[in-house]
């Protein structure tokens, strides 16, 4: 199973691109976790460049196209989702390779509630499939904690591990009842 991670953080040292790393880490053999790191290579959406899409655009995509579910982490900036992560979102919306794709939410912080909830509507407004038993807040016991510490910590490494087996359950379920075919196709 492939899970594709999103980073609303272009920070070196981003948090949120820390706990999709180490999930990256903690996976199992049967999920490959790949952080999509491009974001911030996206130009802003234009839908003037829908019927020709900047080759990043296309390349993410495919991306979206091929993974079984999308994992997003993203801090909150302003009482609201990040620009980066709603302009990779914003390439995704007239493209029907997202409709009902399974999407997990990773918040990093309680008091990112507004940018959490606001992920949430556009996600459901896109008609994405939320996988609300993997879409948690994580129990962080700072903003700057790195990997490691997320690794060498039991109760964190352990709601990992539940969102890891949310997704897989989620998406296992979403293909018993979603046939292939009817899921997103890849851009050319």
């Amino acid at each position: 199973m492939k899970i594709l991670a999103l980073s609303g953080s272009l920070r070196a040292m981003s948090v949120n691109s820390a706990i999709l790393r180490t999930l990256s880490v903690l996976a199992p053999d049967s999920i490959d976790v790949c952080l999509f790191s491009a974001l911030g290579d996206l130009p802003l959406y234009n839908p003037d460049l829908e019927n020709a899409p900047p080759a990043v655009a296309i390349q993410f995509r495919n991306e979206v196209s091929s993974a079984d579910a999308l994992l997003i982490a993203s801090p909150e900036y302003a009482h609201g989702v990040t620009g980066t992560i709603k302009n990779a979102l914003d390439w995704l919306v007239a493209w029907e390779g997202f409709s009902y794709k399974p999407v997990a939410v990773l918040n990093a912080s309680p008091r990112a509630h507004h940018a959490d909830a606001a992920l949430r509507e556009i996600l459901i407004t896109m008609s994405a499939t939320l996988i609300e038993a993997a879409s948690i807040t994580l129990p962080l016991p700072s903003a700057n904690i790195g990997e490691e510490e997320l690794r060498s910590s039991p109760e964190i490494v352990s709601a990992l591990h539940q969102v890891l087996a949310a997704i897989e359950h989620a998406v296992n379920d979403f293909l018993a009842i979603v046939p292939i075919s009817t899921v997103g196709t890849a851009d050319t």
